[in-house]
């Protein structure tokens, strides 16, 4: 599919083509509208940051910043509603770290929901994971380029630069979900509780295909968002929307996204075939090496 002129869908948590006064505001300031651990955006430097939330890929604003889905906080009410009963008191807690038997971080949750009784103790928790989608190529320079003129460069065209940037689905979910799902969800599954996913339709749908259960039977909620356009006061903007979600068990899903596809044999033994005759057909250097002592 042709790349898209703007690459950029939202910058601090507005569309590129947003001009009005919050939306200035947002960028001349550096905020953050999601909830973020400061009013300030903190992506990839505290006092440089990248502030892009999202960007276009197929006709779809991709999410690339974990923070991005805590819009509303939507994603701990669809997570509490898989790991409690309803009418359960829970409250959230971001960042917590978990520890091995050895006493050695497996990482960080992202965020870790607690259910407690009338007397405050806590009776029950649940894990949520947040994947944002990593990006090829470069996605600062385009930003840079951007906030210089914001007024002026909404429908910039960024398509013949170098390093043009897209999602890369495949690192995101071998670099990024595979080691949360083996390490924190083997822990978790091990301590039987529950967990939940939450991630993009466009990153979903890259993943193999999972056996699904019902949900009373499920260690794994995969909530499914999208950005969709709103328009308010005429003002457009994304909004965070669970578009579906999946059910699985643990260690089916584990296994259907850690086996790979194979390829075809034939096409790698041609590959063999071809460096092996092109080994041979290069002669071989032969030099005499006088008085090498």
């Amino acid at each position: 599919m042709k790349k898209p002129a703007q690459p950029l869908a939202e910058v601090f948590g507005h569309l590129v083509t947003d001009t009005s006064e919050r939306a200035n505001r947002y960028r001349n300031q550096r905020l953050c509208p999601f909830n973020n651990k400061v009013p300030n955006c903190t992506k990839d430097k505290a006092k440089d940051p990248l502030g892009v939330c999202s960007v276009k890929h197929d006709g779809n604003a991709v999410i690339t910043c974990p923070v991005r889905f805590r819009e509303d906080w939507l994603i701990t009410d669809d997570a509490a509603s898989f790991f409690f009963p309803e009418g359960s008191n829970w409250s959230s807690l971001t960042e917590i770290r978990l520890n091995d038997g050895n006493g050695k971080s497996a990482g960080n949750i992202d965020i870790v929901l607690v259910a407690y009784d009338d007397n405050g103790k806590v009776t029950d928790f649940g894990a949520l994971e947040i994947q944002a989608v990593y990006i090829s190529g470069n996605v600062r320079d385009p930003f840079e380029y951007f906030i210089e003129e914001s007024k002026n460069r909404a429908l910039m065209d960024w398509s013949n630069q170098p390093n043009y940037p897209r999602p890369d689905y495949l690192s995101s979910s071998r670099k990024r979900l595979v080691p949360q799902l083996f390490f924190k969800g083997g822990i978790l599954h091990s301590w039987r509780k529950k967990s939940a996913v939450a991630l993009n339709k466009s990153f979903f749908d890259t993943l193999p295909v999972l056996t699904k259960v019902n949900r009373q039977n499920a260690d794994i909620a995969w909530l499914i968002y999208d950005l969709e356009l709103s328009n308010t006061d005429g003002v457009e903007r994304y909004r965070l929307k669970k578009v579906d979600e999946v059910f699985t068990e643990f260690e089916p899903a584990l296994l259907s996204i850690t086996t790979p596809v194979p390829g075809k044999i034939d096409d790698f033994m041609k590959m063999l075939q071809d460096r092996i005759d092109g080994d041979l057909e290069t002669a071989p250097i032969n030099r005499t090496i006088e008085k090498p002592f």
